[in-house]
């Protein structure tokens, strides 16, 4: 199995039979209103182009899957990409309407902790908090994703979320072999942090019974976790072994 981190949350999960793009936020630089005007610098989103090697791994997309409607998971350029090839899609029941509105070919809908046949095995939608405290009801609802599929390595995708008993449920008894989690510590400018904060994360990773693969890094304005923090925190917690920070465009092997 390989996944190929584009940028920001969007990645792409390539097994012999299947590729599977997760949240495309497809479009140029700058093409994004900043998330944050005073507590970090208005910068237009996202901060970063696309690698040069997306094009290649995007054209070999068979699904889709998207955890939230926010524009730095799916963006007018990833809609455009996804109506252009008619890349079936999978999502919360909650955001099927919306989805569909905007001309997506939606082909399944999970419902919160009820696993379902997909592809060649299954995939179960888990519950997402978006953020600490009040904030977290502003940003809607989120949907993570374990998927396991025949003969291949179980994937956690755990989407933007703070650490939660859901999540803890997923990484002591599901035992994903691979989890993804937002390591950005994204914020507003009222409200505490969207994202995990770093003892979260360290306490995520502390449990993850396999690989851990973060991401939600150096894309967007307002988050200020660098990769080079999110490095030395979990290299001073003996954590670096188990964790890949891939750069945008890197391929991690599993």
């Amino acid at each position: 199995m390989k996944l190929h981190h584009l940028r920001n949350a969007t990645l792409v999960i390539e097994t012999e039979k299947h590729v599977i793009l997760v949240d495309p936020m497809l479009g140029k630089r700058k093409t994004i209103p900043p998330f944050t005007i005073f507590r970090y610098k208005p910068k237009r989103n996202p901060l970063v182009a696309l690698p040069k090697n997306s094009r290649d791994i995007l054209s070999r997309v068979t699904h889709c899957l998207i955890t939230h409607l926010h524009p730095d998971h799916i963006d007018k350029a990833g809609e455009v990409f996804l109506r252009r090839k008619s890349i079936p899609v999978i999502c919360s029941s909650k955001d099927e309407k919306a989805l569909v509105q905007r001309g997506l070919s939606v082909i399944q809908t999970l419902e919160y902790w009820e696993p379902q046949l997909f592809l060649d095995g299954k995939i179960t939608g888990i519950p997402a908090i978006h953020g600490y405290g009040f904030v977290a009801k502003l940003m809607g609802n989120v949907m993570g994703f374990l998927i396991e599929l025949a003969n291949e390595k179980s994937v956690y995708i755990s989407s933007d979320t703070i650490f939660t008993e859901h999540v803890e449920k997923v990484l002591t008894q599901l035992k994903p072999d691979i989890s993804v989690v937002a390591c950005g510590t994204a914020r507003l400018d009222i409200g505490q942090p969207l994202l995990m904060r770093m003892d979260d994360i360290l306490k995520f990773t502390t449990l993850a019974p396999g690989k851990v693969l973060a991401n939600h890094l150096e894309a967007l304005n307002h988050c200020p976790t660098t990769r080079l923090q999110l490095k030395t925190a979990l290299s001073d917690h003996g954590l670096l072994n188990k964790t890949s920070i891939p750069n945008d465009g890197e391929c991690i092997e599993y």
